[in-house]
């Protein structure tokens, strides 16, 4: 059992951390998640049949806790939502946390890329995330999200042209467009 954990932790640990905190956006929340991850692993490694890589099955139980996640955060949003009356100006809360830009990216064209991840859809953005963050294969996307090659190829395509929309848009109001 240890062995097996440590084969996924010494290979994939700084992939699937990185897959994880691109999509949640928070450190906290990253480290919970890739958590969970392991238990899953650990607890479902001896049903895995070896249909796919060990690299790919690991990221597929990755994306559906993250899923998941978002979900719960979902529900939670909607039940906070029916307990207040918003209709009340109040104070605004102000998040005490720097944005995940900030922390991890030096490049003011990847922050903007980064910052743009957020506006497309989920699927558009765990493409764009395992292929041009990650660097997987078309293949190996397909395998880990469960889609056709086709599929990863239209989702990418559209998710590139929404980030290209944005950034041109961004462009011409800062008077920098081409």
């Amino acid at each position: 059992m240890e062995s097996t954990f440590t084969y996924f932790y010494e290979n994939y640990h700084n992939d699937l951390y990185q897959f994880i905190f691109y999509m949640v956006k928070d450190k906290e929340t990253c480290e919970d998640l890739v958590q969970e991850v392991y238990i899953k692993v650990m607890n479902s490694y001896d049903s895995f049949k070896g249909e796919s890589s060990p690299k790919t099955w690991l990221f597929s139980i990755a994306r559906h806790i993250t899923i998941d996640y978002f979900r719960k955060q979902k529900r939670k949003r909607k039940r906070i939502s029916q307990l207040f009356d918003w209709s009340e100006k109040g104070e605004l809360i102000h998040d005490q946390h720097p944005l995940p830009e900030e922390i991890a990216v030096q490049n003011e064209m990847i922050q903007t890329v980064y910052r743009y991840l957020n506006k497309c859809t989920p699927d558009q953005r765990s493409v764009l995330i395992l292929r041009y963050i990650q660097s997987f294969s078309i293949q190996e996307t397909a395998e880990v999200l469960n889609f056709s090659i086709s599929k990863v190829k239209t989702t990418q395509h559209r998710g590139l042209k929404q980030l290209r929309k944005y950034i041109n848009l961004q462009q011409q109001e800062r008077g920098d467009a081409l």
